[in-house]
Formats: C-alpha cells, structure tokens, sequence
C-alpha cells in the first residue's frame, strides 16, 4: 500500500543518539505497515550521527533488491573541501552501482555555502535526485541552516532548474504557514544531545507561507511527506486542498531512524482517505505511485 522514500538503516546498530534499526528490523516494521518498498538514506555528515558508508546500502539492497532503494550520499567537504572538488565522480560511480538518489543532505553548513552548492551542481550533472533537510542556526544542530522564508533554499532551485529536490525536515514544512514563530520552526538539543520537541505548528494556518508558492514555481521541487503531519494536522481543510493541488510531487515517507517510532504521516494520509479529505486518486499517489513512476520500479499501479 506504501513506498518509502526516505528511511535509516545501520548494518551493524549503534545506541548513540537514537537506536537505529538493521536491514532486517526496517523490513520487518515495513511487513507490520504494509510498506512494498524503502529508499535507505546513508548518514555521512558526523554534525549528529555516526557516518556510515554507501556499501552498507548497497549490501543491504543487494541482500533484499525487492525491499531496498538504495541512495548515496557525500559530505560536501568531501576529497578536497573546496567548491570545486570533483564530486560528480563519486556520484557516478555510486549510480553505476545502483544507487537512486543523493542524501539526506544535513551538514550543518549555509546551504548556499559553495561546497554544499557544488554537491548540488554535480547531482544535476550526474542526473541524481537528492533529499534536503534543514536547519534554523548554526552550530548545535545538523541539517542545511537557512533563514525564515527559506531564501537560500529557493535560490538553489532557481539555480539549478534541473536538479529534482525532494524537500524534506521540519525547516521546510513549517514554511507552509506565514507569520509562525520562527524559534520554532525546529526541535533543539538540550546538553545530554537530546532533543527538546517544541510544538512547531500554529493552531490554524492562516495563510499559506512560502512552500505552495515554492511549488507552484518550481517543478523540480517535490514533498517528502514525514515532517509534514504536524502542519498538515494543525488545519485539516489547508492541508487536505495542499496535498490535492501538489498530488503529483507529493511522497510519502517515513523518515524512520528509531526503533518504535510511530509513523504519523501514515496514519494521516489513511484517515483522511476513509474521511474523504483526500480522494482515493490523490491518497493512491503519494502513498506509492508517485514513487513507482519516479523510480521506475518493478510493481504495479494497481
């Protein structure tokens, strides 16, 4: 009933920040669920979790080629720290192994920092799709720092026309109201490098922010959904007529990096189907077919 495209898997776990799950575990909760398929996102950037390396995907994907969607990832300091490193030859090389996209993306780095910018460029040219996630500060948090309004994350869009971005983090989705606290607009770490969850949605969205204006104007932007429910819920009636006006570039995702975790989008999408917020067609869409025709895979439309 679902395709995951964005989820978390250790080949060996770590009880470091949060616990992980194994190829196995993640398989196991997608079977509970009802979840086909899964994108598995590798962690490279050391600002919050433990790197991993791109073979660990692309073991896990070759061990179970009809459950895992393997993405690479590279930490945009990468080979040489500098805004010219040639990283469009290690994408190459990882998308001749098999790897579907590029990310998440979350250095905790100006996101039009020029490294981070030639990360992008060498997706474009290489022709990978790549996850970004955000952050409002710099410094005690991971994810792409941008401003309220997200500017520099539209700016890349403007730049780089070419470059399929799916949007994902509680930076961006919070931007689908206008006038919200910016303080809120992210969880922060206390000392222990546990998050504090502060509510980031308002009670009602009074008008829409930058994100459907985002999308009206660019069509390589595209909606990883599983930072979404807090605002989605906030205002049922905005939410039900966003996901219908962007129902071809909207996904679904889990975003799943801790064992237990509850996947709230999920539950969303399948009450506002059986409410008819959402029709049959537009549930059916982010669910899973945007993702089987986005990524060519082997399943059924049906």
């Amino acid at each position: 009933m679902f395709i995951d495209i964005h989820a978390h898997a250790y080949r060996i776990p770590n009880p470091f920040v949060v616990r992980f799950p194994s190829a196995e575990e993640l398989i196991q909760r997608y079977d509970e669920c009802g979840i086909e398929m899964g994108c598995v996102l590798p962690v490279v950037n050391s600002e919050i979790y433990l790197p991993q390396a791109n073979e660990d995907i692309l073991e896990m994907a070759e061990k179970y080629p009809d459950r895992i969607i393997p993405f690479c990832n590279i930490d945009p300091r990468a080979i040489s720290n500098c805004s010219h490193a040639p990283l469009d030859r290690v994408l190459s090389y990882y998308k001749e192994k098999g790897c579907r996209g590029v990310g998440e993306i979350m250095p905790n780095l100006p996101t039009e920092d020029e490294r981070v910018q030639n990360l992008f460029r060498c997706a474009a040219k290489v022709g990978l799709p790549v996850t970004w996630d955000g952050s409002d500060r710099l410094y005690g948090d991971f994810g792409l720092q941008d401003d309220p309004g997200i500017p520099q994350f539209e700016r890349t869009l403007n730049r780089f026309p070419t470059l399929k971005v799916f949007a994902h983090g509680p930076i961006f989705w919070s931007e689908l109201a206008k006038n919200h606290s910016h303080a809120e607009r992210k969880p922060v770490f206390n000392d222990d490098g546990d998050y504090v969850i502060r509510p980031i949605a308002p009670e009602k969205i009074q008008e829409e922010g930058v994100v459907p204006k985002l999308f009206r104007a660019h069509p390589n932007l595209m909606g990883e959904l599983s930072d979404a429910f807090s605002m989605l819920n906030c205002d049922p009636e905005f939410g039900a007529i966003f996901l219908t006006e962007f129902q071809d570039r909207l996904y679904f995702g889990t975003d799943y990096c801790c064992l237990g975790m509850e996947f709230k989008t999920m539950n969303l999408l399948l009450k506002w189907r059986d409410e008819k917020r959402i029709s049959e067609t537009v549930f059916k869409k982010i669910a899973r077919e945007n993702a089987i025709k986005f990524f060519d895979l082997p399943l059924s439309l049906d």
